[in-house]
């Protein structure tokens, strides 16, 4: 190993999105930057996440929009669906994504290390034999998907293994109830796909307002989905002959001629590059343990996004990331993010919008009795003459006597979409009378927001 060490300002280990934004902004400040990535820059969200998930989404959505057609007065007909076209124009896209990263890091004169960082002293890691050294490290390293030990797990993908499917699985067994395990399943649900989802609880999305939990579970049987509730996978055998599988749950049923296995049971954060020996505190899960200002114990040591096991969602590490340069490098020393009020959206099938906290979270934080909690449940205009119906369910959380909204819920059409104007509105502190006295936009989903009674 060579003696010397090469010195950064700024020292950035992951080149996903949390870990570029911090590393670009800083540069902007005239500082000497490198990033050190091992994969495919991007990280997670653009390369096996969000994005590729979000054109697989879309493509369902053209799916669930043919079965419409004929109510519309659209004479249609499927011939049929070609996997392996959008696969390649999907692929084709994150490529692009991938150069523009490239591209984009190279203006911005950051040094990419391309390479498995390891911390071998003090701000200090090694990358292929070579050894660098940051007057400010920060570890945005991510996660990556947890498999149960169980026989034949060898069998089974995850969900970055459902972005490398060559074809569109004749059946497919999900075992998860999280949001990762729910997007995938409807989408291979609703492409043709013989879907069975293996979850432990009676509901998806537990974690979720009990609105969405319920209203998503109703609508994924409605949808003709298989749920193996109460059950966990134990066993997966495969066939000598043709390679089926035979998928065995705790209660004993055995779901047979199964081609995919996909484990969506969680993530776990990709923490073991030697920080303990640094002094650097870590959960029971190992994710890295940060103040509000992503400091950990260790001083000029920062972490970042999901190895943080917290808020794992890719604009929470850009926004993340983007304060902490400017607070180490901009004179902003109280800059931080407020993990507060943090938009998401789920791409299930219908899609699920929601800020703020639950009504569980609610009652707990500030006692059931001062809050007015206002529900709404309708079938959008989009299916008043289609045969197949889907609800919309919304729910505000409002506290106090001025009915501050503090939690907003909704799963249907536009969700997605519609969420960003209000989140915004909640972050601002607004009021029920702040949402009554907004003339609605008729007719539309989101005016059943300003609406409600």
């Amino acid at each position: 190993m060579s003696a010397a060490v090469k010195r950064f300002d700024y020292l950035v280990i992951g080149a996903g999105s949390g870990g570029i934004a911090s590393a670009r902004r800083a540069a902007e400040f005239g500082v000497k930057v490198g990033i050190v990535e091992s994969g495919r820059l991007g990280g997670t969200c653009v390369n096996v996440g969000c994005v590729p998930k979000k054109v697989m989404y879309s493509t369902a959505m053209m799916m669930e929009a043919l079965h419409d057609m004929p109510e519309y007065g659209f004479d249609v007909k499927l011939n049929k669906f070609d996997w392996s076209i959008i696969k390649k124009s999907r692929d084709a896209y994150i490529k692009r994504l991938n150069g523009i990263y490239d591209s984009n890091l190279q203006k911005s004169k950051v040094e990419v290390i391309q390479g498995h960082a390891k911390f071998i002293g003090d701000r200090t890691v090694v990358v292929n034999g070579l050894k660098y050294y940051g007057e400010h490290v920060m570890v945005a390293t991510g996660g990556m998907p947890i498999f149960p030990s169980i026989p034949g797990v060898e069998h089974s993908i995850s969900s970055d293994g459902f972005f490398e499917l060559e074809e569109l699985p004749r059946k497919v067994v999900v075992a998860g109830a999280g949001y990762i395990a729910v997007e995938l399943a409807s989408i291979l649900h609703v492409l043709g796909s013989d879907t069975t989802m293996v979850i432990r609880g009676e509901k998806v999305l537990r974690t979720f307002d009990a609105l969405i939990s319920t209203a998503v579970t109703e609508e994924l049987e409605n949808m003709k989905m298989k749920i193996q509730k109460k059950d966990q996978v134990v066993s997966i055998e495969k066939g000598p002959g043709d390679g089926k599988l035979t998928v065995t749950t705790k209660s004993g049923v055995k779901i047979p001629d199964v081609d995919v296995m996909i484990f969506a049971i969680g993530r776990s954060p990709n923490s073991n590059i030697g920080l303990e020996k640094l002094g650097v505190e870590l959960h029971t899960d190992g994710s890295i343990k940060v103040d509000e200002y992503q400091n950990t114990k260790v001083p000029n040591l920062y972490a970042l996004g999901d190895v943080c096991g917290r808020a794992l969602l890719t604009p929470v590490a850009i926004a993340a990331g983007r304060r902490l340069a400017h607070r180490l490098f901009d004179n902003k020393p109280n800059l931080k993010l407020n993990y507060e009020n943090i938009p998401t959206v789920l791409f299930s099938h219908p899609p699920v919008g929601t800020v703020g906290l639950t009504e569980d979270e609610a009652a707990a934080k500030y006692g059931q009795d001062t809050l007015k909690v206002y529900k709404s449940t309708f079938v959008p205009m989009y299916h008043a003459v289609t045969a197949r119906k889907v609800k919309c369910h919304m729910k505000l959380i409002c506290q106090g006597p001025q009915e501050k909204v503090v939690g907003l819920h909704i799963v249907g059409q536009g969700a997605d979409e519609m969420l960003q104007g209000f989140a915004v509105a909640i972050t601002m502190g607004a009021t029920k009378d702040d949402l009554d006295n907004c003339v609605a936009i008729h007719p539309t989903v989101s005016e059943e927001l300003v609406t409600m009674r």
